[in-house]
């Protein structure tokens, strides 16, 4: 693992895994190696064991600026370069997928600037709180480029074509406001809340059915590519697996005693 993206757990939430994203001196611009890194890391934390929950964040005053502009200038009469995206293109869609079908639940820290694949990064996740101040823009036509990382999967669905459209050709900037109002990001708070904001979502979902929120996730990113029938088939089935898990016993005991569950995840 290379120093551009870090990961490690949370000192005294052992459940709580962290991935950040590590060039702090240009807005965590996505170079080849970040890429790489971000795909390796999200595959090493999804196979962790003990972890109930992930929070994704980025080192310095942005989140992620999306792609490396600067290198892209650099390479940019080179005939070569539209295939040496492709693969790199490949390692971000593997980061992507990971952090989607990850047995627990990701929560995205938005600080500052998030942009381009950026954007696509953080609406893969779960939970987005963001700062006050932290700002969104999808940028790829800017620069004369189609989207990547999902951003048009993940666009259409939350907000309809009509309007993913308009945000994806003008690349006006959303302030933190904005993109509440759009439901992109779950929550703004204030730049000196924001650690404690998203510390206690992650404890919170961290103390939770792990088993449950793995088939909710299954299900949600499923649900609006199946059948109505097949959906309700998988529902049950996955309702039938949680049913044996030491958290269903648990929150069913607890709600009979009339006390909060306290699930292992097991």
């Amino acid at each position: 693992m290379t120093d551009t993206v870090l990961i490690g757990r949370i000192d005294g939430h052992p459940q709580i895994a962290t991935m950040t994203f590590n060039r702090p001196a240009v807005y965590n611009a996505m170079s080849d190696e970040l890429i790489q890194a971000f795909r390796d890391a999200a595959r090493q934390i999804a196979a962790w064991p003990n972890v109930r929950a992930l929070i994704v964040s980025g080192a310095g005053k942005a989140f992620l600026a999306g792609g490396d502009v600067a290198s892209f200038h650099a390479r940019k009469d080179d005939p070569a370069l539209a295939e040496t995206v492709i693969p790199l293109g490949g390692a971000l869609h593997e980061g992507i997928i990971t952090i989607r079908n990850m047995p627990f639940p990701v929560i995205a820290r938005i600080q500052g600037a998030c942009a381009g694949a950026g954007v696509s990064v953080a609406l893969a996740c779960d939970f987005v709180i963001a700062s006050d101040v932290a700002t969104f823009n999808t940028a790829y036509a800017k620069i004369g480029l189609s989207p990547d990382g999902g951003a048009t999967f993940f666009l259409a669905r939350m907000v309809g074509i009509r309007r993913a459209t308009e945000l994806l050709m003008l690349t006006d900037t959303l302030s933190a406001a904005d993109a509440l109002a759009l439901a992109l990001v779950n929550r703004v708070v204030p730049p000196a809340a924001l650690d404690a904001a998203v510390l206690e979502l992650a404890t919170r979902l961290s103390m939770g059915a792990t088993t449950a929120f793995a088939n909710t996730k299954k299900l949600l990113n499923q649900s609006l590519d199946t059948p109505l029938r097949t959906q309700l088939d998988a529902e049950i089935r996955y309702f039938a697996q949680a049913a044996k898990t030491d958290d269903f016993k648990e929150g069913v005991t607890a709600f009979i005693e009339k006390r909060p569950p306290h699930f292992s995840g097991k």
